[in-house]
């Protein structure tokens, strides 16, 4: 679990913070027809891409019981929405509630960044946590944010509380690839599969985080792949910056100058940077397939289609290497100054 007030994930739309939902309807519907049988399952497993509310869905789901902690008191419900203002979303949004808790990859402030896994220790606090009578007489709820990143010994101990689990307690594991997971605790969970959003859907999303230009909005949404989350990072990586002010370089000008280019190659350095390095390659590869498909239009898209066969190759090539990103941006921008001044 991370508590940590710099964990870069504790902002204003942590999915324990978000009360609406957008696109997963139909899942919702399962979960409270479940629920109101009175016969709801111990443990659920949210499976889909990452970034598309799944971890929201769950803590909707959480909200809610610890809501509605009798069935019978949901029977005119519609959905799993709580208000925001409600006690019980207060608390939760504080993580503050006594009945909820979260395993998820730590943060290391000292060495400011995530743990690579979920640690067997913070699965054994959730032992203790279900060892506990609940707080306030209902359910007691732990979400597993993401289930892959369970290590061996931390993913045995999550198990064997799915094997004897306490009454009234409820596990939500949330995974982006639920196929690492072991075996055993897939059988053990009901498993709800989540499709990706719309554009619509996803536009809904990203209005409630800011505000873009719209032009970066529509870009971010058509390379999303129905994933908000995805979306969300594209607008705000540095890897975006650095492309907007290519395109804006390839705007201005007949050729991009070298100063230009080592500055954005430049940008991209370090390790920090994998990332936005990499949404920076998608973006640029996107660009000129575009500039290449309007120009064949045109009876001119010659050039621009060797520059994006060529752009492909060498960034594919740099990535099962590993090799200099740097020269490898610095390359692909001359072959796009080439294409452009041909």
């Amino acid at each position: 679990m991370s508590d940590s007030a710099e964990d870069p994930r504790e902002g204003p739309h942590h999915p324990r913070r978000r009360t609406d939902l957008q696109g997963h309807a139909a899942a919702e519907e399962t979960l409270l027809r479940q629920y109101r049988s009175g016969r709801m399952h111990h443990a659920w497993l949210f499976a889909g891409p990452r970034g598309i509310g799944k971890a929201t869905l769950a803590y909707r789901l959480a909200r809610f019981l610890l809501s509605y902690p009798d069935p019978r008191a949901a029977g005119d419900r519609t959905s799993l929405y709580v208000p925001a203002e409600s006690p019980v979303a207060h608390r939760m949004a504080a993580r503050g509630h006594a009945d909820i808790i979260s395993l998820e990859r730590a943060y290391d402030a000292k060495a400011e960044r995530l743990k690579s896994e979920i640690a067997v220790d913070d699965v054994r606090k959730a032992s203790a946590f279900f060892g506990r009578t609940a707080g306030e007489g209902g359910w007691r709820i732990c979400v597993v944010d993401a289930a892959e990143d369970l290590n061996t010994e931390s993913a045995n101990a999550l198990l064997k509380i799915l094997e004897e689990p306490p009454a009234h307690s409820l596990f939500i594991l949330v995974s982006h690839q639920a196929g690492r997971l072991l075996p055993t605790i897939r059988s053990r969970c009901l498993r709800l599969d989540l499709n990706p959003l719309n554009d619509a859907e996803t536009n809904a999303v990203l209005a409630t985080m800011g505000e873009h230009k719209p032009e970066e909005l529509a870009r971010a949404v058509q390379l999303s792949k129905g994933s908000p989350g995805r979306a969300l990072e594209l607008l705000n990586s540095d890897g975006a910056k650095y492309f907007d002010l290519l395109r804006q370089l390839m705007s201005r000008s007949q050729s991009i100058d070298l100063a230009a280019k080592i500055s954005i190659a430049d940008g991209l350095q370090g390790r920090d940077m994998a990332e936005d390095y990499a949404i920076f390659c998608e973006l640029l590869l996107t660009y000129v397939a575009d500039i290449a498909r309007r120009s064949a239009l045109a009876g001119q898209g010659a050039a621009f289609a060797r520059a994006h066969e060529e752009i492909g190759h060498s960034l594919r090539l740099a990535n099962a290497l590993n090799l200099d990103r740097r020269q490898t941006i610095l390359d692909a921008l001359s072959v796009l100054g080439s294409a452009k001044a041909a």
